[in-house]
């Protein structure tokens, strides 16, 4: 079963931790986490991360190393996990890269641009000239500074046409020009992906019980725990799914039966934002499309690595 290092991706609820464990297993490879979530020792519960019996399976890298105070970029990840899987080729491990967070695979696997930091009076400058002239005046100043975002960018995208504006702007260089100019950290023929693209309603109904799953594990007790620390709220970790729902029953302004029902909402919603991107952005990648844990294993054998 080569190449050396697998890719699992996926949405969330899918089954992915798993099915990398059976694979891991299987190799003997190691595994390395690729959610953005999982990355913060704050949320081993809203975050789903692997117990500790899981973790003793399978040796396991980049979970729970964080703290909820950090903001981790997909760049910091990409360095650490570059460093992780160098580590496990000195010694001839496999690899099991899995997680549902897109941008860190796409950082694998076509390379990530070293944009400078933007200075805030730049980002605002940019926010502003959308905010109060719309998005017909930045896409004029970007047929100038950036004619191949402006054409790529889809109607309405307010973040990513800000984004090459205030790069354009503040480096004098532009954000198409810096996104060229990468490399893939994974050599050609040394990985192989999949994605797990489960049936929406099946998906969706994993989502809700794995919530209430979630409560009964301790959940209440982690977001009692970060809300005592008093953190900013625009911190990664403080936007993990249910932080904000559950919080707030916890200062008595919803009920927990309002909070749940919000939370496990905005889960389903967010679980259809990543179909949707793994669906186009990685649309050559195999699927595994079943939902039991066994009928995955037999399709990543039968259809994906076995091949």
């Amino acid at each position: 079963m080569e190449p050396r290092i697998w890719l699992i991706a996926g949405p969330t609820a899918s089954g992915k931790s798993a099915l990398a464990l059976a694979l891991a297993r299987e190799t003997g490879a190691e595994i390395v986490n690729s959610d953005s979530m999982q990355l913060y020792a704050d949320l081993r519960v809203l975050s789903a991360r692997p117990d500790a019996a899981e973790e003793a399976h399978a040796p396991h890298h980049l979970f729970g190393i964080a703290d909820a105070a950090e903001a981790w970029s997909t760049g910091r990840w990409l360095r650490a996990a570059t460093q992780v899987l160098d580590e496990l080729a000195a010694r001839d491990r496999p690899a099991v890269v899995v997680g549902g967070t897109g941008l860190y695979f796409r950082a694998l696997t076509d390379g990530l641009a070293e944009i400078p930091a933007v200075p805030g009076a730049a980002r605002r400058a940019a926010e502003a000239r959308f905010d109060t002239s719309g998005e017909d005046a930045v896409r004029d100043d970007l047929r100038t500074l950036d004619p191949q975002a402006q054409t790529r960018i889809a109607p309405g995208d307010r973040q990513r046409l800000v984004r090459a504006l205030e790069v354009a702007r503040s480096t004098g260089r532009s954000i198409s020009d810096w996104q060229a100019d990468t490399h893939p950290v994974l050599a050609s023929g040394s990985w192989r992906g999949v994605v797990l693209d489960p049936p929406r309603e099946a998906l969706y109904a994993r989502c809700d019980a794995r919530f209430d799953a979630m409560l009964a594990a301790g959940a209440l007790e982690e977001v009692r725990a970060l809300a005592a620390r008093n953190l900013d709220p625009a911190l990664p970790a403080m936007g993990a799914l249910g932080v904000r729902d559950l919080a707030a029953y916890l200062a008595g302004t919803v009920s927990l039966e309002d909070a749940t029902i919000r939370a496990k909402q905005a889960t389903r919603h967010y679980a259809k934002r990543q179909l949707t991107w793994f669906r186009n952005q990685t649309a050559d990648w195999p699927r595994v499309t079943a939902t039991q844990p066994a009928e995955q294993w037999a399709q990543l054998r039968d259809q994906v690595f076995d091949r």
